[in-house]
This record gives structure tokens, sequence and C-alpha cells, in this order.
């Protein structure tokens, strides 16, 4: 049987998790069909996701269909909860990207559809809600050709379109129109396809049509679009048939090296930690040994695959599949098992978290437990970034926005007993080199304390590129624990750059290595000060690699968030110099009935500060709309973060004194 692991992605509201649930009452998995504002769905099933009415945590629920399995992936839509999606997004075949139709095209929609385009990841268009009041057909349509995807194709028409008697019936062979664009889309992609319909036309028939569809399809040079909505079913067979007809199934191999990777990390009733893996290749068995992060192991105790709508205990999984795996202790989210892949583009999908609190338990006494479950929320989502500065005694962590804060603060209260408060929240910057910078200390040489050489050299690199480490030594000239000891920490480093913000998208050369051999004195063991150590190397790492961030010259840059905002017509010229004075940059704005439209960019600073003012600014009619856009660089007095490092721009006699000690 063929096995098929599909994402449902979606604005915030569109309808997601209602689709889902729709689609599991469809393939028979459940008799009734559950309710988000009830929080009786299938996978919101954490009780702060019933609370709030929303998808915090990516869930996984399993039907069969015309022979295929499908391991759906209902992720959340809230762009604060943006880290679930990029880790679901590595382990997907296919995507469902639901847009409603009323609302039509929104931010977060169109953040989702040029990481799903980038990914060349085959995704079909839902556009729901058709039998709300104020839904639209044409006006939506023409929104996805021009906002998400310009080779898109309506595979449904509706009738009765905004009311409870809305429906969507498939286009057929005897639709012209269908048919015609059908051909000029398919045309358009396919040189051959073009050439045989220019020397015969009905050398395209129908089923050949079909068949360049799902062909076009599955290489994500097509997105067919369905009409229907989740909460009557209308639509949705229609949908059915294009997922199955449409999308590739998993490409696997039982028998090869096993290949996986880890999207979700849970713990248990009994504090085990559960890792979620998508396996590519391979098989794995229960007391299988199996190696993640290139070189530890773990030991499998037990695994659960996913059947007709539950998990169920298995001895083995297979490629394709979709497990839980117990027995991996320091499993942690995005660890590959067994051999890496390699076939999607690497690196972030989403940009990082562009704000961060200071976390405080309202308790003194509390600060050990808080420290343990901060550590166990990092576990699930490594973007929190947890950061404990020693000095100031204070535990950071990084927000993607406000509505995560509320919800880590009520995760702590209620499964850890922790109740917490929360700093203001500020912006988080970004360094990035603009020249070249090199420093090299030799060892022996003044006043280099160690017993190491190192040299190294900071390249700006493109933009969202991250940091990447090479070497300009040859790797056997000492030994790889030493240059591991390097690489370790200039990655950590890095997280404080010259003005106290995490540096990115540079390239960091090694380009000097030296060390002492071991020795003793004779006939005595072996004597650390003559001897290097990769304690030499971690010490004098962030020396150098700071000198040459400074030639470098370190340039500080602000996240921008682009804004999509609807008020009043007669309100325009009121909000318009609040606009300007919050440091926005209007580029397109337009009348649309006794409403105007205004879209343009914001930077992240302001944004909360816009959604406190725009109720009383638009008489409580005015709509936003954010989300990241790009970082641009800092105007004016350059921020400057409080280092939590013992600042090694300022260290070099409290490591020569360490050194001397020592």
């Amino acid at each position: 049987m063929h096995t098929l692991n599909l994402g449902i992605l979606a604005h915030v509201d569109a309808g997601k998790t209602s689709l889902t649930e729709r689609l599991l009452h469809t393939a028979g998995v459940i008799d009734e069909i559950g309710s988000v504002d009830d929080g009786s769905t299938r996978t919101d099933s954490l009780a702060l996701e019933r609370q709030r009415g929303i998808t915090i945590k990516a869930a996984v629920a399993s039907f069969v269909i015309d022979g295929v399995t499908v391991n759906l992936i209902d992720t959340p839509g809230h762009p604060d909860f943006i880290a679930e999606v990029e880790r679901v997004l590595d382990v997907l075949d296919g995507a469902v990207l639901v847009v409603s139709a009323v609302e039509g095209v929104q931010a977060q929609t169109r953040v989702l559809m040029r990481t799903l385009q980038r990914l060349g990841l085959p995704t079909l268009i839902f556009v729901n809600k058709i039998d709300r009041g104020g839904a639209r057909y044409d006006a939506v349509l023409r929104a996805i050709a021009g906002k998400l995807a310009p080779a898109s194709v309506p595979m449904t028409r509706t009738t009765a379109l905004g009311t409870r008697g809305a429906t969507a019936h498939p286009c057929t062979a005897a639709d012209t129109e269908f048919t015609t664009r059908l051909v000029d889309l398919l045309t358009g992609r396919d040189e051959a396809l073009l050439a045989a319909y220019v020397a015969d036309e009905a050398a395209l028939c129908y089923p050949r049509l079909r068949a360049e569809l799902a062909a076009q399809t599955r290489r994500a040079l097509a997105h067919p679009v369905f009409f229907g909505s989740a909460i009557t079913g209308a639509g949705v067979d229609a949908l059915v048939s294009g997922i199955t007809e449409l999308l590739p199934a998993a490409a696997h191999d039982a028998d090869g090296p096993v290949s996986g990777t880890v999207f979700k990390v849970e713990r248990g009733p009994a504090g085990e930690k559960i890792a979620y893996v998508r396996l590519f290749s391979g098989t794995v068995r229960v007391r299988d040994r199996l190696p993640f992060r290139g070189s530890e192991e773990g030991k499998v105790t037990a695994l659960r695959v996913y059947e007709h709508g539950a998990d169920v205990p298995a001895d083995a999984v297979a490629a394709g599949r979709i497990a839980k795996v117990w027995g991996i202790g320091d499993i942690r989210v995005g660890d590959a098992i067994g051999m890496p892949r390699g076939t999607r583009p690497e690196g972030r999908h989403f940009a990082p978290p562009s704000l961060e609190t200071v976390v405080e338990p309202v308790r003194p006494a509390d600060r050990g437990p808080l420290h343990v479950a901060l550590t166990q929320l990092a576990e699930q989502d490594p973007l929190i970034n947890l950061r404990h500065d020693d000095l100031r005694r204070e535990t950071s962590v990084s927000l993607y926005g406000e509505v995560q804060k509320e919800v880590i603060q009520a995760t702590l209260a209620n499964e850890f007993g922790v109740d917490v408060s929360f700093r203001e929240t500020t912006t988080l910057h970004i360094e990035r080199p603009i020249g070249t910078g090199a420093a090299v200390e030799i060892m022996h040489a003044d006043p280099n304390p160690f017993l190491a050489t190192v040299g190294l050299r900071v390249d700006p690199a493109p933009v969202g590129s991250g940091v990447e480490f090479r070497l300009e030594v040859e790797l056997g000239s000492m030994p790889y624990a030493f240059f591991k000891a390097v690489e370790e920490t200039v990655r950590t480093t890095l997280r404080q750059g010259v003005h106290g913000w995490q540096v990115t998208d540079c390239t960091v050369t090694m380009t000097h290595a030296g060390y002492a051999a071991r020795q003793s004195h004779a006939h005595a063991v072996f004597d650390k000060s003559m001897s290097s150590t990769a304690g030499d190397f971690r010490n004098l790492t962030p020396l150098v690699l700071m000198s040459a961030l400074q030639q470098a010259v370190s340039q500080v840059y602000e996240p921008m968030h682009r804004f999509a905002l609807e008020i009043p017509a007669d309100l325009f010229g009121l909000v318009l110099p609040v606009l300007a004075r919050l440091g926005a940059v209007p580029y397109d704005s337009a009348a649309r009935g006794a409403s105007y439209g205004v879209e343009g960019t914001l930077p992240a600073a302001s944004v909360h500060t816009l959604e406190r003012q725009l109720p009383s600014l638009t008489r409580g009619e005015g709509v936003l709309e954010c989300a990241f856009d790009h970082y641009r660089p800092v105007r004016g007095t350059i921020p400057v973060r409080p280092r939590s490092d013992h600042d090694p721009l300022h260290r070099r006699e409290y490591l020569t004194r360490v050194a001397r000690r020592a």
C-alpha cells in the first residue's frame, strides 16, 4: 500500500482543523465531526488548544482512501507558532493550503505559499467556507493567481455561493472553459506538450490533460484549486479525489539504509521522551540501535505507527511511514536518523523569532523547577532559544509574538505548576559582517597565553545562508577534536557579536592552526602545561573571532514586517500619520467600497503598538495582518544588547590569568 504524508496549512481561522475533521469523517475514521469551538476535534488534543480554539502543536492523524494511506499532519495557522510548521515541512510529500472564500488570500497564506514553492512541495489549494456570507469565487481566484500561484486552475464550480446550500461540482471534459484553461496552463510549462498540441489539437485528449496535470502538480509546477466547505462537506469529495490523483505517494526503499527526520518531540505520562520520526529509507525495528546527529546512538524500546486515525503498537516501521519512537533519550527536534538527506534546500524555511523576553518565577523558590520546565519546552521548540545569563541570573526566551508568550505562561502553570511573569517584550536584532576581517594568534607568541594557534577570517555570505565554517588548513594538521572545538566555539561565540546580537549570514574560515603535541617530563605522566588541550582552543577562539569581526565591521539589522491594513475609508487621513510615526512605509493603498486597504512594511518593534492603538483609531473596525518580511539596517543609534558571555572583546586579561593558574 502506498503512503502519502500530507500537510494541512493555512492562515489562522481559514478552517484548516475543520477540514482535517471533515477528511477523517469522509474516510470513515470518525463517526462524528468535532468542532473547533467546542474543543472536540481529533487533532487539537491539548487542553490549551481546546480552550483557545487554535492549533498550537502539529498533530498526526491517518486514514486510508483508494488504497493510499494518508498520514495527515494538521499544523498551526497562527504566525506565533510558525516553528511547528517549519519542522513539519521537511517530512511532507505534499500539502493542502487552505484559503478562506470570505477573507481571501491573507498575509500568512502568502508566507506559507512562498515557502512551499521554494521547497518544490506539491500543493493543492482548497478554498474553504463557500457557505459563508461574503464568499467569493472569481475574486479569490484572481487573488490566488496574482498573489499565490500564477499557475493555478480551478477544479470545481460553485452554486448558491455564500449560502448554507452552497455546492461545489467537479469540472469535467464537457466544460470547454475548464479544458481550455488546462491546455493553456499545461502547454505553457511543457514545450513538448505545446508542440504536440500545435501539430494536432486532438492529441491532447482529456485523459492526457489529466495525466499531464498530475505530472506537473507533482513537480510543483501547477496548483489545482478546489472550492468547498469543511463544515457542510461541499466539495470535499472532489478534494479527496484530487489528493489521491494529483499528489505523489512517498518514495520509499524499505531495504535501504535507515534515513529519517525527527519533526516533533514530546514527553509521555512518565516523563519519557517520544520522538516523531518520518522514515525516508530503510526499516526500524524495536531494539534496533539508531544513529543520530552523525555519531550518537540510541536503542529503540517501543514503536507506534499511524493506522486508521490512531497510533497503534508496532514491531517495525518501514520507509515512507511516520512513527512514534521511544528509547532515544538525547534526541532533539530536527535530528537526522541514520543517513542524512540532501534532497531539499537546507537552512531555515521561515524567519527566526524577532522578539525576546525575560521569564521570571513568581515564587523565587521556583527558579529551579522553572529551569527544568523551560528546558523541556525547548526540547519541543528549539526556536525559543533558551538562554541563561549567569551574571544577572536571568532566563530569556525568543518569541514570534504575544500569543506565544501567553501560551508559554499557561503551559508552565498548567503542566509544571510554575507561575511566571514576563518582562516587557523587546525586539531581537541581528548582526551581519559587511566586509572581510581576519585575525590570528600564534602559540608561544605574546600576548597569546594558550597552547594553540588559531587564525580565522570572517567574510559576508548571502542573506539567509546562516553561518558556514570552512578550513583552509589541512584536516590532518592537528587532532580532529581540536578542529571540532574551534568550530563549536565559533558557533557559540557568534550568538553575541560586536554589538551583542546574534551574527548570521557569514562564512568563518580557519586560516591557521597549530598545537603542542602530548608531552611529559621524562618517565612521567602527561603534563597539560606542555601539551595542547581542547580547552586551549575553546578559550582562544573567541578572542580571535571577535577581533576578526571588529575588522569586518558588524552591521546591526532590525526585523521588518509586511502588513496589510483595512480601515474605514473616512479614517484613512487619520491613520496614515500614525503609521508614519511608527516607521511604516506604505507601498500600496486602494479604496475597497467603504473601506480602504493599505499595504507596506513596518518595524517589528512597532507592530504591538499599532495593534494596541488600532481599535481606538478605527472605531474597532480596523483589521491588521502582519508577517515577517526582511531585515533592514538600523538607522540612527545602534542598539546594544547586554552581554552574558564575559565579553570576549575585553577578556584577554581575564583569560590570561586563567591560563596562568592552570
